[in-house]
């Protein structure tokens, strides 16, 4: 369990690789690449820009590396194929913009990021593609998000979330699924309030993990209810034991509340971390070990 608390941040920005063991060869690869992340959606963060804005810019950069499980590089389907989710939601409006079952579009964040201001909040398959096609996002051939020479990862969700200077949250998640797994299958990360939510006066969270273990619980609706009397690690630690207590499985996640505090947890044997929040000396990077635990808090 990690906490970092900030006494009224300007802005605050978390960002996580996957709930994963990482092979000892992709370590440096998977913390550079959370590291990339951050300083993009920080940049659009120092910069006066929105919390939406934020967490999609962290997010293309994970979706383009590819020793994470989305965009570039995603899991292969039961058919061999790939089909991508990602979500994105305004703490602000609650405004959701989700796709799940998405084909041949190289960064699916984006698209989501798109759907927020629309009145659907999910769209699947080929209605997904048409929208991401009628947006004018980056189509490509559904084999070019199949990466060479990448271990096989059973559970890698990336996410964002962060704080801007008005005060408002925002949520970002994107998946390549599991290897294997149904064609059409849907896990939690294009589900509100079961892979991540996003609201103003309370906080964000982006989960990882065994999806449907996840969704079961709504999962991250229940760190939400816990963030106005936990730590945002204390709530994480207690939903995801719970969720292992009840239907099993490995999860984790990251977290802030309204005020930048910020933490998060995982009962998998890795999850990379990295998170800033202004007037912080620097970025801090993580790739956490379950059986470390991590427990304390850091001011800034």
């Amino acid at each position: 369990m990690t906490d970092t608390s900030s006494k009224n941040p300007h802005w605050a920005i978390m960002v996580h690789g996957g709930a994963h063991e990482v092979p000892s060869e992709q370590e440096e690869a998977a913390r550079d690449g959370c590291l990339e992340a951050l300083q993009a959606g920080r940049a659009v963060l120092e910069a006066g820009g929105n919390a939406v804005d934020a967490v999609e810019a962290a997010v293309r950069v994970l979706e383009d590396r590819p020793v994470f499980n989305a965009g570039y590089g995603s899991a292969q389907n039961a058919d061999g194929g790939v089909e991508t989710q990602a979500s994105v939601m305004d703490g602000q409006t609650l405004d959701v913009g989700a796709v799940a079952a998405l084909v041949g579009v190289r960064n699916p964040v984006t698209v989501a990021a798109h759907l927020l201001r629309e009145e659907a909040i999910l769209l699947v398959g080929d209605g997904a593609h048409r929208f991401a096609r009628d947006i004018g996002a980056e189509l490509c051939d559904p084999d070019e998000l199949i990466a060479p020479d990448v271990a096989k990862q059973t559970s890698d969700t990336v996410g964002c979330v962060a704080l801007d200077i008005r005060g408002h949250v925002a949520a970002a998640v994107s998946t390549g699924g599991l290897d294997g797994q149904w064609v059409g299958r849907v896990g939690d990360s294009p589900q509100p309030g079961c892979g991540y939510y996003a609201e103003d006066q309370v906080g964000a969270v982006a989960l990882t993990g065994e999806g449907e273990r996840i969704a079961r619980l709504r999962s991250a609706g229940r760190i939400m209810d816990r963030l106005s009397r936990n730590t945002p690690a204390e709530a994480i630690e207690a939903v995801i034991r719970e969720m292992a207590a009840r239907v099993g499985g490995e999860a984790g996640g990251i977290a802030l509340t309204a005020d930048g505090q910020m933490g998060w947890w995982h009962n998998s044997p890795h999850m990379p971390v990295a998170f800033q929040a202004a007037g912080a000396d620097g970025p801090q990077v993580y790739l956490t070990r379950h059986e470390e635990g991590a427990h304390g808090t850091t001011s800034h």
